[in-house]
């Protein structure tokens, strides 16, 4: 879940600096190629890798950018698609016939089981080169398993001991190494894989020389599985920390996995608990194993338990997930346990898919309670994601007619028709009423619109007449002060008189008095 959450953020991440007009580079867009394939969103990933390929496109495609795609696309069996992905890197030639290109397509048809491909396409790679030897040892670990696939051992040998021999100019390192390790293991040559691997550690010098990963544990781990020589899987498992190599989930659960198919359950429980002891976070997949591995042993009630646990640690188990406690409740005819964790889905927010509702529908059937098989079918007609196939068709109306109830099926047909009706009824009148609310929600958006707009219109009056008021009032005091100021001036001028009126009596007394 974490990985996913990381995954999402790079996502929204590009989605903000395309947003942001912020030129990329084609790092940018492998990063983003990478991420698409590593959830298993190839033809996404594809869609985006066309977008390089036009004229105007700013940026190029790399030979990294072909090797995600590749390698996405042979891992996940869409192997017409990485056929056409190598041709048009070949026809546009934005770059060199690239040789681990051609090994990841070589791998997609090794775990197709096609050997003949695998052989043409290195023969295809060698006349693109130029005939000569090529260097790059990606190409040969596949090439090996491509004539283990059509029985020439000794072509295959031939080439192991050429490649690798002494005087060989083939370029190896750690993935490379890994490659020719796996074909060893997964053909028998374990005593050569041993051999290859020792050579591989001592050629070890990090950080100079990269010889030996955490993949070619992993792969070593397979080959002693693959010999049933499972105690020398977990030791050699238990080394990896001498070449400074931490074991992942992926890791853990590739063991966990052999070590349940053969029954060694008490030591993939070991394992389990190493994981917590080691701060590995256990995902999905290991606890499914773990559930089956129990399951394979008959401890029933363990698988359930760690069923749980899933939901304790945080986990959100998909439908598969569910299915593998449901088949097992089924096979131990455990219905009702099997129905409980069938009615959670909904709950835990998971769909069911057609082999859930199958699981439970066969085994209704065959426990001959007919009428649980009949809900259980009338939940997969009424589920518009999945598909009541002919077969279960037949098989429930064969047990129905064998019962004597040959018109249920009829009743069932005319039951979901009429439930669909009902579904139908319900979802227009939902939608009436929603259209009725939305109307009304809009009605009382424009009242309050309105609303708005008729007090804005008031208070702008109001500020308009609160204006003109103070400057009417401004006008009326202008207009006191200069009566006041008239008034003043008339006043002083009066006395000016009264007081030039004086003198001039007072000088005409004065004029009398003289002799």
């Amino acid at each position: 879940m974490e990985k996913k959450a990381r995954y999402a953020d790079l996502l929204s991440l590009h989605r903000f600096v395309t947003q942001a007009s912020v030129a990329p580079t084609v790092a940018t867009y492998n990063l983003l190629l990478q991420a698409y394939c590593d959830c298993r969103r190839s033809d996404t990933a594809l869609e985006h890798f066309r977008l390089l390929l036009k004229d105007d496109s700013p940026v190029l495609p790399s030979p990294t950018t072909y090797r995600i795609l590749a390698r996405s696309l042979a891992e996940n069996g869409k192997l017409e698609q990485a056929i056409e992905l190598k041709d048009g890197m070949l026809e546009r030639g934005l770059v060199a016939p690239d040789p681990q290109v051609y090994a990841l397509v070589m791998g997609g048809f090794v775990n197709a089981g096609d050997g003949d491909t695998v052989v043409s396409l290195y023969e295809e790679l060698v006349e693109k080169l130029g005939g000569g030897q090529i260097l790059d040892g990606m190409v040969y670990g596949n090439l090996m398993n491509g004539y283990f696939l059509n029985g020439m051992d000794n072509e295959a040998l031939h080439c192991y001991a050429e490649v690798l021999g002494e005087g060989s100019k083939v370029r190896f390192g750690a993935v490379s190494y890994n490659m020719v390790l796996d074909a060893l293991g997964r053909n028998g040559k374990l005593d050569d894989a041993l051999q290859l691997f020792d050579r591989m550690c001592e050629e070890h010098d990090p950080p100079r020389r990269i010889a030996v990963n955490l993949g070619s544990f992993n792969v070593m781990v397979d080959a002693y599985c693959r010999a049933e020589r499972f105690q020398d899987a977990i030791e050699v498992f238990g080394k990896m920390g001498e070449k400074r190599c931490a074991p992942d989930a992926l890791s853990y659960n590739n063991l966990i996995d052999w070590l349940g198919k053969n029954e060694l359950v008490g030591e993939a429980e070991q394992l389990y608990k190493e994981m917590g002891e080691r701060g590995v976070n256990p995902d999905e997949y290991t606890y499914v194993l773990l559930i089956e591995s129990c399951f394979k042993v008959d401890r029933v009630d363990d698988s359930v338990a760690y069923f749980n646990k899933m939901f304790d640690a945080g986990l959100r188990p998909n439908a598969n997930a569910f299915n593998k406690v449901i088949g097992g409740l089924v096979k131990v005819d455990r219905l009702d346990e099997a129905q409980g964790f069938f009615d959670k889905m909904p709950e835990k927010e998971v769909k069911p898919n057609i082999g859930s509702y199958e699981l439970l529908l066969r085994a209704y059937i065959d426990a001959v309670k007919l009428d649980d098989a009949i809900k259980m079918a009338k939940g997969i007609l009424l589920d518009e994601s999945v598909v009541f196939s002919d077969e279960l068709k037949a098989l429930l109306e064969g047990a129905l007619q064998k019962d004597g109830r040959d018109g249920d099926m009829t009743k069932l047909y005319e039951d979901v028709e009429r439930k669909k009706a009902e579904a139908a009824a319900r979802a227009a009148e939902e939608k009436a009423r929603a259209e009725a609310l939305a109307k009304e929600e809009e009605e009382r958006k424009k009242a309050e619109a309105k609303a708005k707009e008729e007090a804005a219109a008031r208070a702008s009056r109001a500020a308009i007449e609160a204006v003109l008021g103070r400057k009417k009032e401004g006008e009326n005091d202008d207009s006191a002060v200069n009566v006041e100021e008239a008034q003043v001036v008339e006043s002083h001028s009066d006395t000016n008189d009264i007081t030039e009126e004086n003198d001039s009596d007072n000088l005409k007394k004065s004029g009398d008095a003289l002799p």
